[in-house]
């Protein structure tokens, strides 16, 4: 199933634009369908198979008013919420089996100086993924178009580092997050290590966003106050958009106070995809 799902999410985008740009029309399944030039069946099938429910539930995932109740819902206890999940099914918190490791001052002013990086692209149900690791973890994931234009930001970010195209063990743990694959018992070995390049301040807020669990969502100003820095929240904002491992710190979960989704470095399209396919994987 994975394999099928990584070509279709190109169209899977273009289908959430079109409902972006239309929700209120309430299109139906023979309009989606025509706007990325498929049969209604065909569509249906391939849509169901990437997302896991129909376009229509998967619809709703997307609503302003779906993300109003999910903020609500979890406005005062975003925190104790994360702690009482449990180890195993597809509620698991990323925090429980992802953990965070800052660069020494050295390696971050020297732009990686002495750091061996492995880089490689990676098929997931949002497109194409660059995985880079060092010795000690993960230390980058972005989406890119292509295999050299994640090298090339790879490289702008760890200037000193030595580049080596080659996939090892920690990528293909890290991969696993976009595979959902959360059904195994928890041990020590399923943990995620990431190996960051970041202030204090960063490294404290990318943290935090571990602690939002899967399928709920969070606004700046609830993710500032997590920290003790209620008064933050711009700040929180742009150490969220520096966030340099996609998907498994979730900063797609941070969302504006009025419910809309708002910006996202890997776009918006996508920052849509992956709130309305984590909540169908939990609640379709």
């Amino acid at each position: 199933m994975m394999s099928k799902q990584p070509s279709s999410y190109y169209k899977i985008a273009e289908a959430i634009d079109y409902l972006h740009n239309n929700f209120k029309q309430q299109p139906s399944l023979a309009e989606i369908a025509s706007s990325v030039h498929l049969s209604p069946f065909h569509f249906q099938r391939m849509f169901s198979d990437w997302a896991g429910v129909s376009p229509k539930k998967f619809m709703q995932f997307l609503s302003v008013e779906y993300a109003k109740d999910r903020l609500k819902n979890h406005r005062e206890s975003l925190l104790e919420t994360a702690l009482q999940t449990g180890l195993s099914g597809p509620s698991r918190l990323h925090d429980l089996f992802v953990t965070i490791e800052g660069m020494t001052p050295g390696q971050y002013k020297q732009a990686g100086l002495q750091l061996v990086i492995n880089y490689y692209l990676y098929p997931t149900v949002f497109g194409e993924v660059l995985i880079a690791s060092t010795l000690r973890g993960v230390c980058h994931v972005g989406f890119v178009a292509t295999l050299e234009e994640g090298v090339e930001l790879l490289a702008a970010k760890f200037q000193q580092a030595q580049l080596q195209h080659e996939s090892d063990a920690l990528q293909q743990a890290a991969l696993k997050v976009f595979q959902h694959d959360w059904s195994a018992p928890y041990t020590p070995n399923t943990k995620v290590k990431l190996h960051l390049k970041g202030t204090d301040f960063q490294l404290k807020v990318w943290q935090a966003l571990l602690s939002i669990p899967v399928a709920s969502l969070a606004t700046y100003g609830q993710l500032a106050t997590s920290i003790g820095t209620p008064k933050a929240s711009r700040a929180v904002g742009t150490a969220i958009s520096n966030n340099p491992v996609a998907f498994l710190i979730p900063c797609h979960r941070v969302i504006r106070a009025t419910g809309h989704f708002g910006e996202y470095r890997w776009g918006s399209t996508r920052k849509s995809a992956m709130i309305g396919w984590e909540a169908a994987q939990h609640y379709g």
